[in-house]
């Protein structure tokens, strides 16, 4: 699509589409075509069509199939043409255009200081990370919290607990406070600027999740398009990856109760870790909904295997 032609086929596809059916069709096609990658909240054309409909017009992403027959008005239509234009064109993903991310079925505000949201994380928080731990956390800490989607959805399902929302670009927290404010939670999540566990001397967690820069650099070079949009700072992670997930490891126990587990995503640097650590006590989750590479660990057997070295 260059020039004109681009936008006699975006004259075209306002004029002739009327309903938000019609325009998921459209935009489905134009993905398609275009052969984008999917890999930020969805996995192929069709749902992503379908979410930037319904986030263009203000509709939850749940909305039942009989609304898709509704008819959309020319700026409406004019809106969600221009939007996929610009996916096509740019390879930006939706939530950058948009602003909205869901995670753990929550709406998350997002832009190019952080990450997508997309972790296996959410299943866990959901589930209340059983069966590993059968106690309610009093104090979680979310180590490389990008937007603080999962500051925000561990402080929804601990309702007791205070969340200390912790990275160390100044960036991603100004948009984990957009967040924070959003879901009224300045009470009990609290975002810390600092690298790693810096800035955090004295403080003792019975949970621990961290979703560090993880990507290796074989993989960096070789990430689509749409990933060299999202902050560096949050996917590289040095030749093997686990630049951060050494220092997770070493440091802390001294940051978690008695009673504490730590969870670390590490994504497909899992290979890493299983040749680096081989005899360290770690659980990998399996997951119903998908994903994969994040790892368990309890204080005690961390310290335990610490002691050891």
């Amino acid at each position: 699509m260059q020039g004109v032609t681009e936008q006699e086929l975006a004259e075209q596809a306002v004029n002739d589409l009327h309903s938000m059916l019609d325009l998921m069709r459209w935009c489905a096609t134009q993905f398609n075509q275009a052969g984008l990658y999917f890999g930020h909240g969805t996995d192929n054309p069709w749902d992503e069509a379908v979410s930037l409909v319904l986030q263009s017009v203000h509709l939850p992403h749940d909305s039942p199939q009989d609304l898709f027959a509704a008819r959309l008005t020319q700026a409406e239509k004019k809106h969600i043409v221009m939007l996929a234009q610009r996916r096509v064109n740019e390879r930006l993903p939706l939530a950058y255009l948009t602003h909205q991310a869901w995670f753990a079925g929550l709406p998350f505000y997002v832009d190019e200081r952080v990450l997508v949201p997309r972790s296996p994380f959410a299943e866990l928080i959901q589930g209340h990370f059983a069966p590993y731990m059968d106690f309610e956390p009093d104090t979680v800490l979310d180590m490389c919290t990008g937007s603080g989607c999962i500051a925000i959805a561990a402080a929804m399902a601990f309702s007791e607990a205070e969340v200390d929302a912790v990275d160390i670009s100044a960036d991603a927290l100004a948009v984990a406070e957009i967040n924070i404010q959003e879901h009224d939670l300045s009470t009990r999540v609290f975002p810390i600027q600092s690298d790693l566990f810096e800035n955090l001397s004295g403080q003792c967690y019975d949970l621990i999740i961290a979703n560090p820069p993880y990507v290796d650099a074989e993989d960096m070079a070789d990430l689509p398009e749409e990933f060299h949009h999202e902050p560096e700072l949050g996917l590289a992670a040095g030749d093997d990856g686990l630049d951060l997930v050494h220092d997770l490891l070493k440091k802390g126990p001294d940051f978690m109760s008695e009673r504490g587990w730590m969870f670390v995503e590490v994504g497909n640097s899992m290979v890493h870790v299983e040749q680096q650590y081989p005899d360290l006590p770690l659980v990998w989750i399996d997951f119903e909904q998908g994903g994969h590479g994040i790892f368990a660990i309890s204080n005690r057997d961390l310290k335990a295997w610490l002691g050891k070295q």
